[in-house]
């Protein structure tokens, strides 16, 4: 699909129907046939045109005669099976020369809509401000949703505290890695931004050179702000790993002793396999079952203590509590 936009001296750019010197080129997902027409308007080679529309494309720079490419990753928000939102990025071309500004990528993107819209003011005859611009609203997006993975974070580890269900692990694991795949783009990005103050008239205009200090300031504060969500996310999920260990170990010390205790009765049937005389058997004198009765009783006793030092180690675990809070009245 293909938009033509030109700057009329209003906020938002007006729609055109055709290419305009100056004007700004939205490509979204756009067809061969496409890339070629828009190739032979703006002079800018298919390969350009086409380099943002391979999902695994890295971010990266390219200048060829006269034509300025800069690919950076955006982040974006798709649906998944469970019909949850998943967190992932993928590469957006800005392409500019002295005719044109043309953006170029798989779907459409949020920052490009706040232009079209007119949120955010820009001039497509000046495509170095455009590029610009454009940068760091990217930059700002990406800490946009890095406070929604926060958010959504905070939601399903209070969820957790309640009932811990496979669901909202997997929901953990999947923000895990949406951070991983921000941290991985955001670092990629910071490279192409380094070589934005290259870029001609960047450094002599004061109006260049503040919003590129602002693209700087907004790409290492989201830098930041993932790597830290990052590490308090896996630290989270290392706890709560520990804290389904520790209800396993639980469960298997109940299931021990309810297996010791059902092993009682069973010991006892076992007497009458036996080769000594039992009771209420025929002929059988209650002298004569002395052996049984000493059997059951040392059975019994053997029994109960292993139950007894099975079941001692709550009292140890509520000592070793008191003694904390002991040591915590005396520092206090």
């Amino acid at each position: 699909m293909i938009k033509f936009f030109l700057s009329n001296g209003g906020r938002a750019p007006e729609k055109i129907e055709e290419f305009a010197k100056g004007c700004w080129i939205d490509l979204v997902n756009p067809t061969d046939d496409e890339c070629e027409n828009i190739s032979a308007v703006t002079g800018i080679s298919e390969d350009m045109l086409k380099a943002a529309l391979d999902e695994e494309e890295r971010a990266r720079t390219e200048f060829d005669d006269g034509n300025a490419m800069f690919i950076v990753d955006c982040p974006s928000i798709e649906e998944n099976d469970d019909g949850g939102d998943n967190y992932t990025t993928i590469p957006l071309a800005v392409i500019y020369n002295d005719k044109c500004v043309v953006t170029v990528c798989l779907k459409g993107n949020t920052v490009l809509k706040d232009f079209i819209t007119g949120r955010e003011r820009i001039e497509t005859q000046r495509t170095v401000h455009f590029l610009l611009n454009f940068m760091l609203c990217n930059a700002k997006r990406f800490l946009y949703f890095l406070k929604q993975i926060d958010r959504k974070t905070r939601r399903i580890q209070s969820e957790m505290e309640k009932t811990m269900r496979n669901s909202e692990i997997i929901q953990m694991l999947d923000l895990q890695n949406s951070l991983v795949y921000f941290s991985t783009s955001l670092n990629s990005n910071e490279r192409v931004h380094e070589k934005l103050f290259k870029v001609e008239g960047v450094a002599e205009r004061e109006e260049y050179r503040d919003l590129y200090d602002d693209v700087i300031i907004e790409s290492r504060q989201a830098i930041e702000t993932c790597n830290i969500y990052k590490n308090i996310l896996s630290v989270t999920m290392d706890a709560y790993g520990s804290v389904i260990s520790n209800n396993a170990n639980g469960t298997m010390k109940k299931l021990t002793i309810i297996t010791i205790l059902l092993a009682v009765p069973t010991m006892i049937a076992g007497f009458w396999g036996m080769n000594m005389p039992v009771p209420w058997q025929d002929g059988v004198t209650f002298k004569e079952t002395g052996w049984f009765w000493l059997v059951i009783a040392l059975t019994l006793a053997v029994t109960g203590l292993i139950g007894a030092l099975l079941l001692r180690a709550k009292p140890l675990k509520k000592r070793g509590r008191r003694r904390k809070k002991k040591d915590r009245r005396k520092d206090d």
